[in-house]
């Protein structure tokens, strides 16, 4: 069975608009707050509070999408240095030296 990631930016925006509305509707509160009655304080709170487990929930998954991404990664490159090791510290040693002459350059 294939289990599809959901994609880096689908995530992120999905968890930029919890987050818009949660912000939205914590505003919403502070300025009405004192004139909500008991019903409407209590409907307001439960919107409040699924947005926010919905933006944390998003949270979560996108840290997963991150942390997975990051595993194929260091995985592919440890593989490639494995396979071409010479190539590697000929890389490596050309991105330090340009490194070394960008610093000295300052």
């Amino acid at each position: 069975m294939i289990q599809q990631i959901p994609t880096k930016t689908g995530a992120r925006d999905q968890l930029m608009n919890d987050l818009k509305s949660v912000i939205q509707d914590a505003e919403a509160w502070l300025r009405h707050g004192g004139q909500l009655t008991g019903e409407e304080f209590q409907a307001a709170k439960a919107k409040f509070e699924k947005t926010l487990t919905s933006a944390k929930a998003d949270l979560i998954r996108l840290e997963e999408t991150v942390v997975e991404k990051t595993k194929e990664a260091a995985k592919a490159t440890d593989e490639y240095v494995h396979e071409n090791p010479w190539k590697s510290v000929c890389i490596g040693a050309g991105v330090g030296l340009l490194l070394g002459v960008l610093i000295s350059r300052r």
